[in-house]
């Protein structure tokens, strides 16, 4: 094999392949990413056997067909170091690697591209077509409550299901549950998959932000396949059974507060400077009474002491949370104003944003301390 490539535009679909390069393995094949180059053009791959990124036709000059597996750190620590701003990449028939750039050259070892594992078969028909930025957004509005609890499979990853033409993306950690909703445009069909984290949270970073990008979903019984204009990404999917969340998300409370919430989230970070990041009881207080709430801590540390004004509706309440779990989903909303709905002081907080619901976010409080 034998191409010719500008150096960025090498080292950037390295860097996006080996997001699927397992780090740990004791199959060295996975510690590599895959160049192959033949009648299609040059192309590049990275399979951890859970995840597997393949890129398009990349830019290049094809000058000798084939294939080589090589070491993905290896190869972009030497691309990135390169002094000229095109590469060459030569292989021999022992797989023993050459890679140029004007003066300087390195030769490492390289493995058959023929061990390479390929990337499992999704049928490509009937694809669940969405926004590229959309998916990226719900992404990032809900990875923080997955769950790190391995015993519970299900919960380290999302819930994504499609029905009704209604596309939603779910995350539970036993602490809260960060829903997103979106509706598409377009018509999409039914589809209901559980999506490890780590799969989200790659496929986040390779994802355009141009509003007019689509992203394709194929799904089959043990995978799901996201096809994007340069790249394809492949996971398997989680077995196991999702909890039921459905119902979780209600409209009853005793006590409804309305405030702005940068100013809240100011506040709830500020009560979080004396509060140790070891000690998982110490807790912010929120009483909320005639027409503000009070936002307390105290903790070996010291104390702390906020007033916010805030629409309120219903009984007055005084409630403790962890103060993470809010400012992770308040950081995460793009409304002005949330709405906190609340029923008795250790009952779950719903939180969204005021007169939208598309997104929504249910935190378990904390027993207070005296």
């Amino acid at each position: 094999m034998q191409i010719v490539c500008d150096k960025q535009v090498l080292l950037e679909y390295i860097n996006i392949v080996s997001k699927a390069v397992s780090p740990r393995t004791t199959l060295p094949i996975l510690e590599c990413v895959l160049l192959v180059a033949d009648e299609n053009g040059f192309r590049m791959l990275g399979n951890d056997l859970e995840l597997g990124i393949e890129s398009g036709a990349i830019e290049a000059t094809v000058i000798e067909q084939g294939s080589v597996a090589l070491d993905a750190r290896m190869l972009g620590e030497i691309v990135r170091r390169l002094p000229g701003t095109t590469a060459t990449i030569q292989t021999d028939d022992k797989f023993v690697t050459t890679i140029k750039s004007g003066k300087s050259e390195f030769k490492i070892a390289g493995q058959s591209g023929s061990e390479f594992p390929f990337l499992p078969a999704v049928e490509q028909t009937e694809p669940y077509v969405i926004s590229a930025v959309e998916l990226k957004n719900m992404i990032r509005q809900t990875i923080f409550s997955v769950s790190t609890d391995d015993t519970k499979p299900a919960l380290t990853g999302e819930l994504l299901e499609i029905k009704n033409n209604v596309v939603k993306l779910v995350s539970v950690d036993g602490f809260r549950i960060s829903l997103r909703l979106l509706r598409p445009e377009a018509e999409c069909g039914n589809l209901r998959a559980i999506i490890p984290a780590k799969t989200l949270n790659e496929l986040s970073k390779i994802l355009p932000g141009d509003n007019d990008a689509m992203v394709s979903i194929f799904h089959s019984e043990r995978h799901i396949l996201f096809a994007l204009d340069q790249f394809i990404l492949v996971s398997r999917v989680i077995d196991g059974d999702f909890i039921s969340y459905e119902n979780v998300f209600t409209d009853d409370y005793t006590t409804m507060i309305s405030v702005e919430r940068e100013i809240f989230v100011d506040a709830l970070e500020r009560a979080s400077l004396i509060i140790s990041k070891v000690a998982r009881r110490d807790s912010v207080r929120i009483k909320i009474a005639e027409g503000q709430a009070i936002i307390t801590s105290k903790t070996d540390i010291g104390a702390s002491y906020d007033e916010l004004p805030i629409t309120q509706d219903g009984l007055d309440l005084d409630i403790a949370f962890n103060p993470r779990y809010l400012i992770d989903a308040l950081k995460a909303m793009e409304a002005e104003v949330v709405e906190l709905q609340f029923t008795t002081p250790l009952s779950p907080c719903i939180i969204k944003g005021e007169g939208c619901d598309l997104q929504k976010y249910l935190i378990l409080p904390v027993r207070a301390f005296s």
